[in-house]
């Protein structure tokens, strides 16, 4: 199991409460961007691409959810950062998941954010890796965006949809196809009882990458979880409802925070 550290950006005042931000595939720690300038008002903010997207290095054995998490871990030694909250959207909520569950003493709360435990089936991600190591990640752009939002939004937003594709189709094939490997073997199902951190799960209500059936099972296997809905959002609801999800993100995570924030 491969340990390579990503790349990570930090902002936000030094002694603040830490919160690590897990970016989707396809993207980089840019996808933060609507939620950063309210978040770092009350953390310090640590965003990281994931290996072989963005500014990090891609490992040089098979990617694997495991593996990823282990790069999380070695960042966080990194930096020195003992206990931080974490959020996490698709990608970087699997990620979430595994840190919680593998690592609990380093989760102070958990958001997870249009994600899955288990997002079979297994060939469907062996053929989206084999378009991608032959043709490139422009291959699947237009598919792949095309859940990313809604049809309301991309029709009334076209240049927010134009930036997050041009964002996947700078993905270097090899990262993408691998994590495609890494999400088709993944089944955290049997990890999420363990896991103790405050856990908040947010649905987009149109999402078809993620869809809610997805946040029902996380919710209900992860003791206490909170799961809200929200509306008219698809796959990066950040995006799409950033004021609505910047909420959310702050409610839950404010030390007192019961995730009951509500769109």
């Amino acid at each position: 199991m491969t340990t390579t550290r990503p790349h990570a950006t930090v902002d936000g005042p030094d002694g603040a409460p830490v919160l690590v931000l897990g970016s989707s595939l396809g993207t980089t720690g840019q996808v933060w961007r609507p939620q950063l300038g309210a978040l770092t008002e009350r953390f310090r903010v640590v965003r990281y691409d994931h290996a072989g997207h963005g500014r990090s290095a891609p490992p040089s054995a098979p990617y694997t959810i495991g593996g990823l998490g282990a790069g999380l871990l070695a960042l966080l030694d990194d930096l020195g950062l003992r206990r931080v909250s974490y959020a996490g959207l698709s990608l970087g909520g699997m990620l979430g998941m595994w840190l919680a569950a593998y690592a609990p003493q380093r989760v102070e709360r958990l958001v997870l954010l249009c994600t899955s435990a288990r997002l079979g089936p297994p060939e469907r991600w062996r053929e989206r890796a084999a378009t991608v190591r032959r043709d490139g990640t422009g291959a699947v752009a237009d598919a792949v965006v095309g859940r990313w939002f809604t049809p309301a939004f991309a029709a009334t937003r076209p240049e927010v949809v134009a930036t997050y594709r041009a964002m996947l189709a700078a993905t270097p094939a090899q990262g993408y196809a691998a994590c495609c490997d890494a999400i088709g073997a993944m089944d955290l199902r049997p990890d999420l009882p363990r896991i103790v951190a405050p856990t908040l799960v947010v649905a987009g209500a149109d999402d078809p990458a993620t869809p809610v059936r997805h946040a029902e099972v996380i919710a209900g296997l992860i003791p206490g979880a909170r799961l809200r809905l929200v509306a008219s959002a698809a796959h990066l609801a950040n995006v799409e409802r950033p004021e609505t999800v910047t909420r959310l993100l702050l409610d839950h995570l404010a030390p007192d925070g019961d995730g009951d924030g509500r769109p």
